[in-house]
């Protein structure tokens, strides 16, 4: 994550990170995108009807609910944390109103959560006011009755959330490098030219080590930019496009040709339209010796188009090489599946993986540590993609699941029945989201044509034993977090993590762990998709600028080198011209939070001492862990990234997840 510097360097500050930006054509938000906070009303509203005022302490997911699905209002009072000041007493009536013609729907007493516990990671106490019952498609808001306070206005219907999957979904399009983004489909607010193609730069990259050698030269062109920064890794990238990929496979109805990308009207949903966009790119990274390059890391500027330095890459990996053989392999399954000209594609795509499987398999140990002064890589990329025995293990056990089923051949087979025991859910008996991914690739194999009958039995029972246990269906049946979607650990990137749990519960669906629980796990799910939209403490939807989607209280600003700090036409929502693109989801609550260990006096000068006052830092700094966000894009020294920037990461985990719920 991270990346500004400038026009001319290479690097950026900051971690590592993802992709995303939405907007424009598509009806996702024109030329500008209202958005932000302090939208007037959503959809609908009777022009003559005076509503009552909107108050922070009822919130809702603010796009709506599925008419059959779990309707849940979370009232709160501020306890402890930045808005301890503050008091809210529920009223003993609350209603639910059609916003259109003032009708009182539903009324009930809102239920204390926990007997008026105050919960520790949130620092509120709350209430409930559940109205599921309620499934006749229309827009409301939850009344308070007894105070004249309402929620924010919201829908229910079975096409709540296609347009915010797809403002999701356009995110990857703003993100790509190399290629113009028109008025006609970025919106006439974010309308760029190519970035990276000038001299010395993508189409012509050096090894990071060799500037001045004209033979290291690679067309390295393409690809998406990873997060905040315009960097490319291809230990995540490879990611991005095999999660891509995975949510279209899983949830094809979601999945539309009218995205308002170059591609649309293809014949050809839109997400696989942007998979392959990335896996054009990953093809550029492999040698013909099958290795492949582990980073580019380019010039940094707003917009992208302006950056004027040099691109240099690093050099091959086993771990970036084994996550293009993973990507390259369950790409050529999907690609297949669609038949027709991809037919010839995927057979590349499998060649490619078997080429890269057997440079991996006989160079099981080469690293490429990037941004390191112990190689000379200094200022190469932001973060570091490089990862450990365990992450190399858990890349080859993952792509030796999807080659297995893109050749069956036994040799992949034999691989993976020989190690998937060394994955951490088996070696903890637990499912987590920070190794989401890796549970995946087992629980895929189980689906997979003559896999080891044993094997399968054992992923799917370990599983299920591991998702019964206390911080999976444990803690939703315990209700252990009064704004439903509970986690047990916040860290840099929350809003990732709480869609890989979300995903958790939907895989036991996908899978078919127990179709008994089904209906559970949906519910459960469900609960993270409406954090996201707005159900915790702050009353947030953790998406950039989506007013135009129907949010009325979005993120106005995150890190990002484009949507920059100061941008008189991309920052600050309803302050710059235009805003962010919509559509990115933020980092989130980070208690880990803290600004540069250089402020308050000790940056070097007193304008850089001056900017670590520049603006309160608490929020996010201080506080429970789920009011550990603040709306801001500061870069150094208050850096921001750690809480708001973007990742692809965060993005297509967010979009697998939401894809489930699109009808």
């Amino acid at each position: 994550m991270g990346g500004v510097g400038g026009t001319g360097g290479m690097g950026g500050v900051g971690g590592s990170g993802g992709a995303g930006g939405s907007g424009g054509a598509g009806g996702m938000g024109g030329a500008g995108g209202a958005g932000g906070s302090g939208g007037a009303g959503g959809a609908g509203g009777g022009m003559n009807q005076v509503k009552p005022p909107v108050t922070p302490y009822i919130v809702v997911d603010q796009f709506g609910y599925l008419p059959n699905g779990q309707k849940v209002a979370v009232i709160r009072d501020p306890e402890t944390g930045f808005d301890a000041a503050e008091s809210f007493s529920p009223g003993g009536t609350y209603a639910l109103v059609n916003a259109q013609t003032g009708a009182q729907v539903l009324t009930a007493t809102p239920a204390a959560w926990k007997n008026g516990m105050v919960d520790a990671s949130s620092g509120d106490r709350a209430w409930h006011f559940d109205f599921s019952s309620v499934q006749t498609p229309g827009t409301y808001y939850v009344h308070d009755t007894g105070k004249d306070l309402r929620s924010h206005e919201f829908r229910i219907a079975t096409s709540v959330y296609r347009d915010v999957l797809k403002a999701a979904v356009r995110t990857f399009f703003y993100q790509r490098a190399g290629v113009a983004k028109s008025a006609e489909h970025a919106g006439a607010g974010w309308a760029d030219g190519a970035s990276h193609v000038g001299s010395g730069q993508d189409k012509n990259a050096r090894r990071y080590n060799a500037p001045n050698d004209a033979s290291t030269e690679r067309d390295l062109s393409g690809g998406w930019y990873d997060a905040g920064d315009y960097n490319k890794y291809t230990n995540w990238h490879a990611r991005y496009v095999t999660s891509l990929l995975m949510a279209y496979d899983e949830s094809k109805a979601a999945f539309t040709d009218d995205y308002g990308i170059p591609e649309s009207g293809n014949g050809v949903p839109d997400v696989v339209d942007e998979a392959k966009f990335g896996m054009d790119w990953l093809i550029k990274m492999q040698s013909s010796n099958g290795s492949v390059l582990s980073i580019v890391g380019v010039g940094h500027a707003s917009p992208p188009s302006a950056a004027t330095g040099p691109s240099r890459y690093g050099t091959a990996s086993t771990s970036s090489t084994l996550s293009a053989a993973a990507a390259f392999a369950y790409g050529s399954i999907v690609f297949r599946s669609l038949g027709g000209a991809f037919t010839a594609y995927a057979d590349d795509l499998v060649a490619r993986a078997e080429n890269a499987w057997s440079w991996a398999n006989a160079n099981p140990n080469v690293t490429f540590n990037n941004n390191d002064s112990s190689n000379g890589s200094q200022g190469l990329g932001a973060g570091q993609q490089e990862t450990d025995d365990y992450g190399r293990l858990s890349k080859k056990i993952e792509a030796a699941a999807y080659l297995f089923h893109a050749t069956n051949k036994a040799t992949y087979r034999q691989f993976f029945d020989q190690n998937y025991t060394q994955i951490h859910l088996f070696q903890w008996n637990y499912a987590y989201p920070f190794e989401a991914e890796q549970q995946d690739a087992l629980l895929y194999y189980t689906k997979v044509p003559g896999a080891t009958q044993a094997v399968v039995t054992a992923i799917r029972s370990t599983y299920n034993d591991a998702m019964n246990g206390t911080d999976n269906f444990g803690a939703i049946n315990g209700e252990s977090d009064p704004y439903r979607a509970s986690l047990k650990d916040y860290v840099w990137g929350s809003n990732g993590t709480k869609s890989h749990q979300g995903n958790m519960f939907q895989d036991i669906i996908v899978y078919g762990i127990d179709p008994a629980k089904n209906t559970a796990a949906e519910r459960a799910a469900a609960r993270y998709i409406h954090y996201i939209h707005g159900t915790n403490p702050l009353g947030l939807v953790y998406l950039s600028n989506m007013g135009d989607v129907g949010a009325e209280n979005s993120v106005n600003e995150f890190y990002h080198t484009w949507f920059d700090n100061g941008s008189a036409q991309w920052d600050r929502v309803g302050v710059s011209t235009y805003g962010p693109a919509p559509g990115f989801l933020t980092g989130g609550a980070n208690p880990s939070y803290d600004w540069d260990g250089c402020c308050p006096n000790n940056c070097g000068s007193a304008e850089n001492n001056a900017a670590c006052s520049s603006e309160t830092i608490t929020p996010p700094k201080g506080q429970p862990a789920q009011k550990s966000y603040k709306d801001f894009n500061t870069s150094w020294p208050l850096n921001s990234w750690s809480v708001t920037e973007n990742s692809n990461g965060y993005q297509v985990a967010y979009i697998r997840l939401l894809s489930k719920f699109v009808k």
